[in-house]
């Protein structure tokens, strides 16, 4: 039997070259205490849940950009946690573990890079932290960069965390999830709007949904590449796991690059200018 491997397809190709490209922005370093909400581990939902919405506020009360993909990810959070109770999981408490693990990954960054450890932070991470600290960025992009660190680079790594066995039963609760995300896009929006850019109420008008405007890989392109790299991971030798590790790094530091680069989508991120600014 061969060996599972990640969808490698063009756009895969173009963002991992993308993240050989120079340039960026300035290098960040945070000035909000955080220390004590990064440095134990997430222990269940609830814990993850409850310290991330206290990093969320301390970031958003000192104009701290990095709030932004907080805001998104702590609404993902608590319906996901919500659903656990009742029918929409085969396996509640796997996927209990497996979101866990998925803050965890998140927290693990953020910490590193709090400590200017910035060896130990994986590139798109950098690249949204860096970006949301330089203050030069749409609201919309600093949402896009955080949600393509987490879902392109870490979400393999945490559902090998949590196990990716019997892979039918655990295909079936991660692609439940993404049923939840389907359904939380326009409240992500709203939300957006009230707390950031109330211009952003406007963009259905003005052409559709944030993920279209100017990410490079949507959110459904991207749980389906980490649960594939996380099923390379699981059952590949080391060879093949370095390959997916590094596949992981480049592929989400390029789709961030991509999302920030001029490109075709020029003209959406000035209709997104003219929305926030509104």
């Amino acid at each position: 039997m061969h060996a599972a491997s990640p969808p490698i397809t063009r756009r895969t190709l173009r963002a991992a070259a993308a993240s050989y490209g120079r340039g960026g922005p300035p290098r960040g370093r945070g000035r909000v205490a955080l220390a004590d909400l990064l440095a134990d581990p997430y222990v269940d939902p609830a814990d993850a849940h409850r310290r991330l919405a206290l990093v969320e506020r301390r970031l958003y009360e000192a104009d701290d950009r990095r709030a932004v993909f907080l805001t998104v990810y702590g609404a993902v959070t608590a319906r996901v946690r919500r659903d656990l109770s009742g029918d929409r999981f085969d396996d509640p408490a796997w996927v209990g573990t497996y979101l866990t693990a998925f803050a965890n990954r998140y927290r693990t960054a953020l910490a590193a890079y709090e400590r200017n450890e910035r060896d130990r932070v994986p590139r798109a991470w950098l690249l949204a932290f860096d970006a949301a600290l330089a203050g030069d960025t749409l609201v919309t992009q600093d949402a896009l960069l955080g949600i393509n660190a987490h879902v392109v680079h870490d979400l393999a790594l945490a559902l090998v965390d949590a196990g990716v066995e019997p892979k039918p039963a655990r295909r079936a609760d991660h692609d439940a999830v993404n049923a939840v995300l389907a359904e939380l896009v326009d409240v992500e929006q709203a939300l957006l709007a009230r707390r950031y850019a109330p211009g952003l109420a406007d963009l259905d008008a003005a052409g559709g949904r944030v993920d279209e405007q100017v990410a490079f890989l949507t959110l459904a392109e991207g749980r389906d590449w980490a649960w594939h790299c996380a099923v390379a991971l699981s059952d590949g030798g080391p060879l093949g796991r370095r390959v997916v590790r590094w596949l992981l790094e480049r592929v989400s530091a390029g789709a961030g690059r991509l999302v920030l680069a001029p490109s075709r989508h020029d003209a959406a991120r000035d209709r997104l200018a003219d929305l926030e600014r509104a």
